[in-house]
């Protein structure tokens, strides 16, 4: 391995680390050692990978921003098959992935009031939710997706979806559920 890939290993390790630390014990409860310890190396070597905490939030919060585009990955798919499909990409992914979960978590809190207002901003600049509204409208349009205000539609199925994300996290032998029962909420 060359010293340019130990090097972006080490770093992943650090972001790795961070996020299962924030959402574990909270941002603030995290200290710049802890993470250290946990990857582990001096708080010193760390520091050349990071300047500080709130760097290592904003890259988390970056990468958590960079996966939510995902409107524009699947065009021209009927919306039934969009977001069932979504579903069980994201369950399967996610368990063989499974800091997938923890970003769930922490994007959820990143964007609550009291976080830095610069990974604060970048977690509210995510408009899945206005995003998925788009996709359901034509659902109703197609008369496969119950009648309704599709934003509400839509903030029901991300909660669902986030709440599943948030227990999966948690309850690590948790099976993931049939995207069928989500799918519930959205068909007519």
């Amino acid at each position: 391995m060359t010293r340019k890939e130990q090097k972006e290993e080490r770093r992943k390790a650090i972001l790795m680390t961070a996020l299962n630390l924030f959402v574990n014990q909270g941002y603030y409860e995290t200290k710049i050692t802890d993470i250290a310890a946990a990857v582990p190396m001096s708080t010193g070597l760390m520091f050349h990978y990071f300047e500080s905490k709130e760097e290592l939030l904003l890259e988390l919060v970056k990468m958590g921003a960079g996966a939510t585009k995902f409107a524009d990955k699947m065009p021209e798919i009927p919306p039934e098959i969009y977001f069932t499909e979504f579903l069980k990409r994201l369950f399967d992914f996610s368990k063989s992935q499974p800091w997938v979960f923890n970003m769930f978590i922490l994007m959820g809190q990143a964007r609550r009031v009291g976080m830095p207002e610069g990974a604060r901003k970048i977690a509210l600049s995510v408009n899945t939710i206005e995003e998925s509204a788009t996709i359901i409208e034509k659902g109703q349009e197609s008369g496969v997706f119950r009648e309704g205000d599709a934003l509400l539609l839509s903030m029901c199925f991300w909660a669902t979806v986030q709440g599943i994300m948030e227990e999966m996290a948690m309850h690590k032998d948790m099976k993931a559920p049939e995207p069928e029962w989500i799918m519930g909420i959205l068909r007519k």
